[in-house]
């Protein structure tokens, strides 16, 4: 087969050409950041910066690297083999499939009442007598659903390219209004535990919650959207996915010092969730007056409806993923094609699967904004999100230590050293989390 623009397949069953590593091709990395960092990672590291002050900052820091591992492993599945991720799973056998099947229905109910409400909540902040957040919520879900059913990813990569450069803008700029105490910034990346109890849950916590949940799985699906799909763009992939965590890091590092410095020094507290937004844009327009506010809470929003968007495109095409594996098999001609070549092409976006997704993840929620979120619900909610982030780190630990993954491309000892360091964190903040819920009142 000739070869074809973006992909890099080659002719005769070569190896495929090495592509230069090089800022042009930059896109995946920066749609898994924006993605990746919702309202609650700010939050969450917020309430750490005034809690802490800089004591935590090394935390957020390794949160970060610890992604960068679990994004870069997905990416090199996806190039080495020129399968998706799900294809992956579903060699490791059948329960893999219902973990996902399980996952996606659930969690893309409950987070789609959740990011609509998210995204919603600045925009009333903003323009507070034109309707209620339940009325704000559903517009963005629309929109959001519009814009991803109507569009391919070249122009998705675009739009989340100009709303990152708006969360950028924002949240370094908030950081030097605040004056950050830059001595003690750098004392921060010592790791240091603060002297509280449970202390190491927190730290844990705030390592964990740095930009990742299934959008980490993602991240591969977009690498072959981008048009990369074999591994002579590892390189590039490499450096498009260290991007998407320093651009994250920047954000993270941005708004703990926020917290330290307005909050902290203040001895101010905010809630928890993305209500604490709104709470600080009230804090910032007594400090710094009501331009800044507003320019806060247009970060907000584009924090908020980046993550939406992100999950409407990245989450349906995994789904597609799945329905499309789940008929190969069916038919028996479930290896009979390079399902990556497939997510290139842009099929898979305009496949009732990819569509029908979409529309659960967009107007059954709608229920849970008028009526709340059923309590049963949110348990299972929120052991399905904690189990999936070890499940993500110990299945990449398997499929690329196997004969699944072409030698060359295995993990080495740095790779297999950070998805254990991975799996092991994930894996004690899903016990904390479990065992945090109230299961009395669940039976």
């Amino acid at each position: 087969m000739a070869e074809t623009t973006g992909s890099g397949t080659t002719t005769g069953g070569a190896a495929p050409r090495p592509r230069k590593s090089s800022w042009k091709y930059i896109g995946p990395g920066i749609v898994v950041a924006a993605t990746g960092v919702g309202a609650g990672d700010l939050v969450a590291t917020l309430i750490a910066g005034s809690n802490f002050g800089y004591t935590l900052l090394w935390a957020a820091v390794i949160g970060c690297v610890v992604k960068i591992s679990l994004a870069e492993a997905a990416g090199r599945w996806h190039l080495a083999t020129g399968r998706t991720l799900f294809d992956g799973w579903a060699s490791l056998g059948r329960w893999t499939t219902w973990f996902f099947v399980v996952y996606v229905v659930i969690w893309g109910y409950v987070y789609g009442a959740a990011a609509m409400s998210s995204s919603g909540l600045p925009l009333q902040a903003l323009f507070p007598d034109v309707m209620e957040l339940k009325w704000w919520g559903i517009l963005t879900g629309v929109v959001g659903l519009v814009f991803v059913w109507f569009n391919k990813y070249a122009v998705f990569e675009k739009v989340m390219t100009v709303l990152v450069g708006i969360m950028f803008v924002v949240t370094v700029y908030l950081a030097i209004r605040v004056t950050p105490h830059l001595g003690d910034a750098f004392a921060g990346l010592l790791p240091v535990l603060p002297d509280e109890e449970d202390s190491i849950l927190n730290t844990l916590g705030l390592i964990g919650g740095v930009g990742g949940t299934i959008t980490l799985a993602a991240y591969g699906y977009w690498v072959n959207a981008k048009g990369w799909t074999d591994a002579g763009w590892m390189k590039v992939m490499r450096l498009d996915n260290r991007v998407a965590y320093i651009t994250t890091g920047i954000f993270v590092v941005a708004m703990l010092f926020v917290g330290a410095e307005l909050l902290h020094s203040a001895n101010v507290a905010i809630a928890s969730g993305d209500k604490g937004l709104v709470q600080l844009s009230d804090i910032l327009e007594e400090e710094y007056g009501s331009a800044t506010a507003k320019l806060f809470l247009v970060g907000f929003f584009a924090t908020s409806f980046t993550s939406l968007i992100g999950v409407w495109h990245g989450v349906s095409l995994m789904f597609a993923d799945f329905v499309e594996r789940y008929r190969k098999e069916r038919a028996g001609a479930g290896d009979k094609a390079l399902s990556g070549e497939e997510v290139a092409s842009g099929a898979r976006e305009k496949s009732v699967p990819f569509r029908a997704y979409l529309l659960w993840l967009t107007f059954p929620p709608m229920i849970l904004l008028f009526q709340g979120q059923p309590f049963r619900l949110i348990i299972i909610y929120g052991v399905l999100g904690a189990a999936f982030m070890p499940f993500l780190a110990l299945t990449l630990v398997w499929l690329l230590n196997s004969h699944r993954t072409p030698r060359e491309w295995r993990n080495g000892w740095l790779s297999n050293g950070m998805l254990c360091v991975a799996g092991l964190l994930f894996l004690v903040l899903c016990v904390k989390q479990i065992s945090d819920q109230d299961w009395s009142s669940f039976f």
